[in-house]
């Protein structure tokens, strides 16, 4: 109930920071707020916004399954998994969430992920090469990183930060178009209706404030797999979380999960220069630094 209201609580804000945004740019550069039915756009940028990361979201697990070919364990018919079962639930009820469904999808390289609608209906799978390259207790590590995403909310409040940067693109991007399309009209054309200048200028306005935008959701990323790795080393023991971080860091080849699964992976891709902007995760040596100086 309370991630309802947050949502609810959200979406209202953003409408009347956007609401009010729009009037103060408009007085500011002149733009006549008629143009380009902006009350439209407001509402299109709203639904839009954060319309696509809300069903990402709804679908992430269905996607997750299908996309990785996760085989979730209904019954378990090894000791190794019933061991990963009893592990993830004896985690969860220690972070106070509900059981989620526990899956391996069959990857060479030694990797994890969580994702699902809530923090009682997740999804944490790991790959066949994680479990055949990591120690027990690694393996265990990894499971408590995840677990932790589920138990912070990540999923959650990522798709809200998604949801509110793409609703401001929509609005600044046509703002922009506006304010160009002002420009460049001459004073004997009518005052009614928007030019070729609303059209180019707010296209590239959007993409360039999409790259933006998805340079501040990456840099969130980051920072919420130190939170993960604290929450690994509380339940597994810290130890054993630095322990896992460095058998990842010492793998050959460590591929990126692909779209939104690579979040809530255990593990990212390698990323230098400007890269580095766009990666989802911090560089691992980064990550044992902080767990090593903690108190």
């Amino acid at each position: 109930m309370m991630r309802i209201i947050m949502l609810a609580l959200t979406n209202f804000a953003v409408m009347a920071l956007l609401y009010v945004t729009m009037n103060i740019v408009g007085a500011v550069f002149g733009i006549n707020m008629s143009q380009g039915s902006m009350g439209g756009i407001l509402v299109m940028a709203v639904i839009f916004g954060f319309g696509g990361s809300f069903i990402s979201l709804l679908m992430s697990k269905w996607m997750a399954k299908r996309s990785m070919g996760v085989e979730i364990i209904e019954t378990p018919r090894t000791a190794q998994e019933r061991w990963l079962v009893e592990t993830v639930r004896r985690q969860a009820e220690k972070s106070g969430i509900g059981m989620p469904e526990v899956g391996i999808f069959y990857s060479p390289d030694p990797n994890a992920f969580a994702t699902g609608a809530n923090r009682n209906n997740a999804l944490v799978a790991v790959s066949q090469g994680l479990l055949n390259n990591m120690t027990a207790d690694e393996v265990e590590a990894v499971l408590g990183h995840e677990i932790g995403h589920v138990a912070n909310g990540d999923m959650v409040t990522q798709t809200l930060l998604q949801g509110v940067l793409n609703t401001f693109v929509i609005i600044f991007a046509r703002l922009i178009g506006l304010a160009i399309d002002n420009f460049f009209r001459n004073s004997d054309e009518e005052s009614s209706g928007v030019g070729w200048g609303y059209y180019i200028g707010s296209m590239i306005a959007e993409i360039f404030l999409g790259f933006v935008a998805t340079a501040i959701v990456m840099w969130f990323s980051r920072y919420r797999e130190f939170k993960a790795d604290i929450a690994g080393a509380d339940l597994a023991g810290r130890q054993k979380m630095i322990n896992a971080l460095k058998r990842l860091q010492n793998a050959h080849a460590v591929n990126d999960l692909p779209g939104e699964m690579a979040a809530f992976g255990i593990a990212g891709g390698l990323g230098t220069g400007l890269r580095k902007i766009f990666m989802t995760h911090p560089p691992l040596e980064e990550r044992i630094a902080a767990l090593e100086n903690a108190r």
